[in-house]
């Protein structure tokens, strides 16, 4: 791959003796994750995401971090590598990686989510993206690289290990230690006790509400309290859910299959997901979808609404539907909304 770009005259290159952690994104906030790693001269770039607007930023429904430093180093950029498939790690991909021009490596099920996002934006130019199974080692540059399978709230998160002649980080992305995760593998909890053998000299670790004490939950008992919120509804019901939860997706089908109810899916985002997950090899035995815009054809009590939304986001599915502004779909007296907790 030709890059266009020289290295700045005058800058700081990583030494052989030296490894440099350098965060231009995601530290101390929520959203924009952009790490970089600097060793023998590379540099190797962990995560590309976005954070989404606040209410302090009207009219704003996207930020990203700002790439200058590595963009201007973009001929020592090895290559990045891809934790999960979450907005806020791989939502500045396709805006940014023309600037860099470096090997993407991810798991099956971040590779298929991320082509199908260059594929809805109909853009031309778009990286090949290297497909590491689940537990890879690969070189990445200077860089030993090794992912360890987590649990999280979307299929295949990995924290990474990264082993240089400087010795080994753990940086961890996301991740929520489920013991019935439902969806995908089970975290590797072997591998990650024996970490403490191999002298990690640190560990980055990313998670929201890492540090605050108790358990977070499983997507069982959430699948359990769903079964009973719906055996006493009438009407059509909309049940609000991020798009990437794969596990509540599929938590919501087999309950809405249980009480005799049809899904159709409200969102692109939903339907990017769904496609991107069966083609990696998830909810390949769910029951039929419906379209959206056969919801009329059928009785009220036997559709079930799978909507974007769930924090109120300004043109998701179930904002829109609320302020009468969809399309497809209305809600009327009797009819109800679910937001599943957990």
């Amino acid at each position: 791959m030709t890059r266009k770009r020289k290295t700045a005259p005058g800058i700081h290159t990583p030494g052989d003796d030296e490894l440099l952690f350098l965060p231009l994104g995601g530290t101390g906030e929520i959203g924009m994750n952009m790490n970089l790693y600097g060793h023998a001269g590379q540099w190797l770039m962990i995560d590309l995401g976005v954070a989404f607007g606040e209410h302090e930023l009207p009219g704003i429904e996207m930020v990203m971090p700002d790439p200058d430093f590595i963009v201007e180093r973009a001929d020592r950029l090895a290559g990045l590598v891809l934790t999960h498939a979450h907005e806020d790690h791989i939502g500045a991909v396709s805006y940014i990686w023309p600037k860099l021009r470096c090997p993407v490596y991810a798991t099956p099920f971040t590779a298929a989510l991320l082509r199908r996002k260059f594929a809805d934006d109909k853009a031309t130019d778009v990286p090949d993206i290297i497909e590491v199974p689940l537990s890879g080692q690969f070189r990445v540059g200077p860089f030993e690289v090794e992912l360890v399978t987590l649990t999280h709230s979307i299929p295949e998160p990995n924290a990474v290990i990264l082993r240089s002649s400087c010795g080994t980080v753990l940086h961890t992305g996301d991740w929520k230690l489920d013991p019935d995760p439902l969806v995908g593998d089970d975290y590797d909890k072997q591998r990650l006790i024996s970490l403490a053998d191999e002298n990690v000299q640190a560990m980055i670790c990313d998670s929201t509400n890492a540090m605050v004490e108790g358990d977070s939950g499983s997507e069982l008992d959430v699948r359990a309290a769903l079964e009973r919120e719906l055996a006493g509804l009438k009407g059509r019901v909309a049940v609000a859910c991020f798009a990437s939860n794969v596990a509540r997706l599929e938590t919501v089908m087999r309950v809405a299959e249980t009480h005799g109810r049809r899904v159709a899916l409200v969102g692109r985002s939903m339907h990017r997901i769904i496609a991107s997950a069966r083609e990696a090899g998830y909810l390949q035995d769910m029951p039929p979808l419906i379209d959206v815009r056969d919801i009329d054809y059928l009785p009220r009590e036997e559709v079930l609404l799978l909507c974007t939304g769930s924090q109120g986001e300004p043109r998701a599915a179930l904002w829109r539907i609320a302020n009468g502004d969809h399309p497809d779909v209305e809600l009327q007296e009797g009819d109800s909304v679910v937001f599943p907790r957990g």
